[in-house]
């Protein structure tokens, strides 16, 4: 069975951080793409970061110098670092699978509430 397990969010001032953590289990972890993806209050969902199976990353610009993703293959878990944390990256937050060659194998995570209020 397919699990993606989102964890480490929260409510946190402007300026501040948060590290999510996503625990994948149920396929093969080190031959799928990873993504974090958000989506705010009557908003679409938007890609946040992504990191492929060779490490190599891909931020939404604005992520940029603000936030960092990372796998580790070894505990099949994907993280995004959030620093400098502003009012507008207030949203759920989704971890995503995405096989890298057959991309019809596509999971989900359940979301974890990111909320940053003064």
């Amino acid at each position: 069975q397919v699990q993606l397990v989102e964890s480490g969010g929260g409510s946190v001032q402007p300026g501040g951080s948060l590290r999510l953590s996503c625990a994948a289990s149920g396929f093969t972890f080190g031959i799928y793409v990873m993504s974090w993806y958000r989506q705010a209050p009557g908003k679409e969902r938007e890609l946040v970061a992504t990191i492929n199976t060779g490490g190599y990353t891909n931020y939404a610009d604005s992520a940029k110098g603000r936030f960092t993703i990372s796998r580790d293959n070894a505990k099949n878990t994907v993280y995004l670092q959030m620093n400098s944390l502003k009012l507008e990256d207030t949203a759920v937050y989704y971890c995503n699978s995405v096989h890298n060659v057959f991309a019809t194998f596509n999971y989900w995570g359940q979301g974890t509430q990111v909320t940053v209020s003064s």
